[in-house]
């Protein structure tokens, strides 16, 4: 029977690198409510558009997904699901929406876990779906080249499920009473635990990263509310896998090794924060024009870049203006044109 136990963590988890990635995500802890006093209000645009990227972006790593126009009415709660994919996406905008707002009377515990898969299920119009344990084996198996299928990773049993979630939720707790690790180092612990279990039939990989906000919540890391974490790890969604396959292999028999995960988790997190202090500083100066902002976006470019992820980078910003400034720096040959039409690019001249 796999056990879970926080008490004791390796050393060889806790090399140099994890470490400086823990520092220096404590270093930004430590200044984030300097960022927030800073500019509350702008602020509201940034939370916005986090909430839609996480929604879309968690849902889009599980092959969910609608269009532009109706994810934003979604979100807006101006219109009801047609489908089973926007059943999906509303679930977790109303799951999502209850941890921004009421985190700090959330615990772990296993009958939470319920309760929020249920609410992530609520909008199903096949019923029963949510707030269940696994009752049937969900074997993660992959084909190969040939056709043939294998088995890739064994989940814990449905019939051991129900106690392993108590148990899990357990060694959290009892961790985190008596402080003896750094809850980055629980959290990624904890989230790794949690996946490999697969309590539920479906949904396992939406309700870990609604977790993991929880869980940096609690620690007082509130960088997920401002930034989606969603979309980081869906922009990384290759190196994710990598990270959680390395992690998982053995894990059933207590024999993985779940550096790779931790690592993956704390530099994610990390370049969350250095997204948000560059974010919030391009807000801070509001003296700086918006095409001074639009400038000094493209400065912070490596390579290619493309309309899109300027208006992501430049949150309050219109298109309008966003087309206006980069036309005005193509005729400046500070950039150049990559490409035509939808697949149009641009990079630094």
């Amino acid at each position: 029977m796999r056990t879970f136990d926080y008490s004791h963590i390796s050393d060889e988890l806790r090399d140099n690198d994890v470490c400086n990635l823990i520092s220096a995500i404590r270093e930004y802890r430590g200044k984030q409510t300097l960022f927030i006093a800073a500019k509350p209000d702008a602020l509201k645009t940034l939370l916005e558009i986090a909430r839609i990227q996480s929604t879309s972006a968690s849902n889009k790593i599980e092959g969910i997904s609608t269009s532009d126009a109706r994810l934003k009415a979604l979100m807006a709660e101006k219109t009801e699901p047609r489908n089973r994919n926007e059943e999906e996406i509303a679930g977790y905008r109303d799951v999502l929406a209850t941890i921004h707002e009421s985190h700090d009377v959330i615990p772990v515990s296993p009958n939470v876990i319920l309760q929020l898969h249920r609410d992530l299920c609520k909008h199903m119009s096949q019923q029963g779906l949510g707030g269940h344990w696994k009752t049937t084996e969900n074997v993660i198996s992959e084909t190969d080249a040939s056709g043939a299928k294998r088995i890739r990773f064994q989940p814990m049993s449905a019939l051991e499920t129900p106690d392993g979630m108590d148990r899990l939720c357990a060694a959290l707790r009892d961790a985190r009473q008596a402080h003896t690790y750094d809850d980055l180092l629980l959290t990624p612990l904890f989230i790794l635990d949690f996946l490999c279990i697969h309590p539920f039939t479906d949904g396992n990989g939406r309700m870990s990263r609604l977790l993991t906000l929880l869980l940096l919540y609690h620690s007082g890391y509130i960088v997920g509310k401002y930034i989606s974490i969603e979309m980081m790890i869906e922009k990384s969604k290759e190196t994710y896998y990598e990270a959680l396959r390395a992690s998982s292999a053995g894990w059933l028999d207590g024999d993985n090794d779940p550096k790779p995960f931790v690592r993956y988790f704390l530099g994610l997190l990390l370049k969350c924060y250095r997204t948000f202090e560059e974010r919030v500083t391009d807000i801070i100066g509001a003296k700086m024009s918006k095409p001074g902002r639009i400038r000094n976006a493209i400065d912070r470019m490596v390579g290619k870049f493309t309309k899109a992820q300027l208006l992501e980078t430049c949150p309050g910003i219109s298109e309008t203006t966003m087309e206006r400034t980069l036309k005005q720096l193509l005729d400046a040959r500070f950039i150049r044109k990559i490409g035509a039409g939808r697949g149009s690019a641009y990079c630094k001249a």
